[in-house]
């Protein structure tokens, strides 16, 4: 059980220092971690599978259901009292996002090229570094896109179910929208760890703060894709 002086926010400014240098650090290692984890996948499973799992309905909501379940479990472990439990769960969701990332990374790689990749991660990292600036270096209170965040992701799950069920195209603007959505959660991921996390918490915040950001980066990069279809 934590108490107010275990807050972030109610510690001298070095404890917080040293807190947001464990969690972004730990963002960081996640991301390296994904790099590596999906170029070992690209290199060992062969090409007509990955896309084949991008063509098939029944299986990819099977995958999604799949990565749901997994996240959650994740999302569980990093937050365990034990540190061990903290970074199972950090490292089984690094792999998770992996697999869920394959069929777009395979296809982006395939026709459009590694640079497509890198246009998306600097965008990604840039706009990822801006709204966290506004939110470390302001007193703004985004504590109120908890719900939009919650009733868009929603709707935007059912949205992408449909989609694979009766075959239609989500298009431009529902990746657009997807990512104001994922600028949002990490708005309200940010203002949460700086006021409501407790200061040995950085592996559980690095764990959604590197969701949000693996959100924002697949839309992105599908924006990107659909400039060169």
């Amino acid at each position: 059980m934590y108490t107010e002086n275990d807050l972030v926010s109610n510690v001298s400014q070095e404890a917080q220092a040293e807190f947001f240098k464990k969690t972004y650090t730990h963002v960081a290692l996640a991301i390296l971690a994904f790099i590596v984890v999906e170029t070992i996948l690209l290199k060992i499973i062969p090409a007509n599978l990955i896309f084949a799992l991008m063509g098939g309905k029944i299986g990819w909501l099977l995958v999604l259901g799949l990565f749901w379940l997994g996240s959650s479990y994740s999302g569980k472990l990093a937050f365990h009292p034990s540190r061990e439990k903290q970074y199972l769960g950090l490292g089984l969701y690094v792999i998770l996002e992996a697999l869920i990332f394959l069929p777009l990374i395979g296809y982006a790689v395939a026709f459009a090229g590694g640079d497509l990749i890198t246009q998306a991660a600097v965008i990604t990292l840039f706009m990822f570094s801006g709204l966290t600036a506004v939110v470390l270096f302001t007193k703004t209170d985004f504590s109120f896109l908890r719900t939009i965040i919650l009733v868009g992701g929603f709707v935007s799950l059912g949205t992408i179910v449909a989609g694979m069920i009766f075959g239609f195209n989500l298009g431009l603007w529902f990746s657009v929208g997807m990512v104001v959505l994922a600028s949002a959660s990490i708005l309200y991921q940010t203002h949460q760890i700086k006021e409501q996390y407790a200061t040995d918490q950085y592996v559980g915040a690095a764990l959604q703060l590197f969701s949000s950001i693996m959100l924002l980066f697949w839309y992105v990069l599908r924006i990107l894709m659909s400039r060169r279809d």
